[in-house]
């Protein structure tokens, strides 16, 4: 028996974990959609986060990392991180609006489900998976922690169904379906070294959240809705600091695209043609320009 061979299942059942994470949150939901049921379903969806960040270091570790692990993470994250949160919040506050929060939480999903079918895309093109500094569109794990962390402070403060805040919640929903398939870019961290400044400055920030955490004496979920508000509020900063500067550079891109005869194929009707036409709709560009400014993630 070949245990190298073994080896490849490990990821595989980190990944099979957020799956079930998922389908507990989803079952929990349905067969108790009280206060305390939604809290649990949280809490299942906060274990699939535990797993989704494993696998693919259990994978890199193993040196086991292969395209059916990337389907197959994509796969589970749509259920654990789409599906989910989507039915958690339409449980929450939005089933008050009848087929409109029904709608609105449908955005949601679809809009995860487009995400990762555009991650699956771009990470099977060649030389797209290496890392960058910036991730294109917000993250879907990231836009559901969003949701299940202010859930989970609801329950901590002794809340209960969303009744004041409806209209909110459903701007808040809205607005994180259409940051995961915009091509606003978010910080990845990836390039953040153990002994630097932006490391120190990261931990003061971290520090400092906690320190204020602690001397007011608020809900430990508090602290995860500060940070998780924080990075929103870098990336739509970012965004908006350099705007001009990034339009800049996919004019240039497209430019130089031209000027090297490279032209987008269309169909007689004027439809795409091409993937590589329908991503750059969707906000990707060329290799170059990722490879030096972005980077596509889950």
């Amino acid at each position: 028996m070949n245990l190298r061979k073994t080896y490849f299942i490990l990821p595989n059942l980190f990944t099979l974990g957020s799956v079930f994470s998922g389908l507990f949150a989803v079952t929990t939901i349905c067969d108790n959609p009280s206060i305390d049921g939604l809290y649990q379903a949280s809490i299942a969806i906060c274990f699939a986060l535990f797993f989704d960040l494993t696998d693919g270091r259990v994978a890199r570790l193993t040196k086991t990392q292969s395209s059916l692990g990337m389907q197959l993470d994509s796969l589970a994250d749509v259920m654990s991180f789409g599906l989910a949160p989507a039915l958690l919040v339409y449980r929450w506050g939005l089933s008050r609006f009848g087929r409109a929060g029904l709608f609105i939480s449908f955005l949601f999903c679809a809009a995860a489900a487009l995400r990762l079918a555009r991650f699956n895309v771009l990470a099977m093109r060649e030389g797209e998976d290496k890392p960058g500094k910036f991730i294109l569109g917000l993250p879907v794990p990231v836009a559901a922690s969003v949701l299940i962390s202010i859930c989970i402070l609801n329950h901590q403060l002794n809340g209960s169904f969303v009744d004041v805040g409806q209209v909110s919640l459903a701007l808040l929903v809205v607005a994180l379906s259409y940051l995961m398939v915009s091509r606003i870019r978010f910080r990845s961290f990836k390039d953040l070294k153990v002994f630097s400044r932006r490391a120190a400055v990261a931990v003061l920030v971290l520090g400092g959240f906690t320190a204020a955490a602690l001397a007011a004496r608020l809900q430990s979920a508090f602290l995860f809705v500060a940070l998780l508000a924080a990075y929103l509020g870098l990336g739509l900063g970012e965004e908006v600091l350099f705007y001009r500067r990034r339009r800049a550079e996919e004019i240039a891109n497209k430019s130089a695209n031209q000027a090297g005869g490279i032209a987008p194929a269309t169909s007689a009707e004027g439809g795409a043609q091409s993937d590589d036409e329908v991503l750059a709709e969707l906000g990707a560009f060329d290799g170059e320009d990722r490879s030096q400014n972005g980077d596509v993630s889950k």
